[in-house]
């Protein structure tokens, strides 16, 4: 991305982060909120799906996860002590997630559903991939991000965000203080497939370790696949019958 493209992209941001500042700092607390619960059982969700869930190999039963946000999500690490974590809000990946943290994922997709929809008709495409993006600095005094440097390669392909919609005060700065954390939901093509070979690209730093990832997400539907049969089994077995006392 050029200089000036660049320049070009930065007033657009700050705009949209002070109008939407105050949904999001909710929505980023909710999220830390989540991650908190991000152990709950699957056994105490109550908005489980069935097991036949359709067509799609990875569309698992809902409610059986297990995983964390953070067991989905690339991880880079930059010079000057940028930290920068990116995890899909993908039907297919959040199914995984404990049974809260599951239902705060889908809450976020509905209260964002309007400004995507726009943004879906805006830039004429049939869907897109969403992705939360977290940078955290390490190191002591100022660290700058450049959040529309992120290139996602996927599927022989590179691509950039559509858009950014900020969670957390201040994003549209650019800057973090040392140990603070900036937020936004990152909103890409949906030609992106989280469920194939991808790396992610900030600055000169290219990611790597998604197939690790995948590897956990295939054993974990594996799973979910196990809990969601047994549990079928029993609900269906007929009650145990006791003899009358005499």
């Amino acid at each position: 991305m050029t200089t000036s493209t660049v320049q070009r992209a930065i007033p657009e941001v700050r705009s949209r982060s002070r109008r939407m500042i105050a949904s999001g700092a909710a929505l980023c607390l909710a999220l830390n909120a989540l991650a908190a619960c991000a152990t709950v059982p699957a056994t105490q969700s109550s908005a489980r799906t069935p097991v036949a869930v359709g067509q799609d190999p990875a569309l698992v039963p809902a409610g059986y996860g297990t995983l964390r946000q953070d067991d989905v999500a690339i991880r880079l690490s930059l010079p000057g002590g940028l930290q920068v974590r990116a995890a899909p809000i993908d039907e297919s990946f959040i199914r995984l997630l404990s049974p809260d943290l599951y239902r705060g994922m889908t809450e976020l997709i509905n209260s964002k559903r309007d400004e995507l929809d726009r943004l879906k008709d805006r830039v004429r495409l049939p869907s897109y991939s969403l992705w939360v993006v977290n940078f955290f600095a390490q190191e002591q005094g100022e660290t700058r991000f450049s959040p529309m440097e992120i290139v996602i390669r996927n599927v022989g392909r590179d691509f950039r965000p559509l858009d950014v919609f900020p969670m957390t005060p201040g994003f549209g700065e650019y800057r973090l203080r040392q140990r603070e954390t900036q937020s936004a939901l990152f909103v890409f093509d949906g030609q992106v497939d989280p469920n194939q070979p991808l790396s992610m690209i900030v600055e000169t730093v290219e990611s790597d370790g998604w197939q690790i990832v995948l590897q956990r997400v295939e054993r974990e539907r594996s799973l979910i696949r196990s809990r969601a049969s047994a549990q079928q089994r029993r609900d269906s077995s007929p009650p145990p019958h006791f003899s009358a006392l005499k």
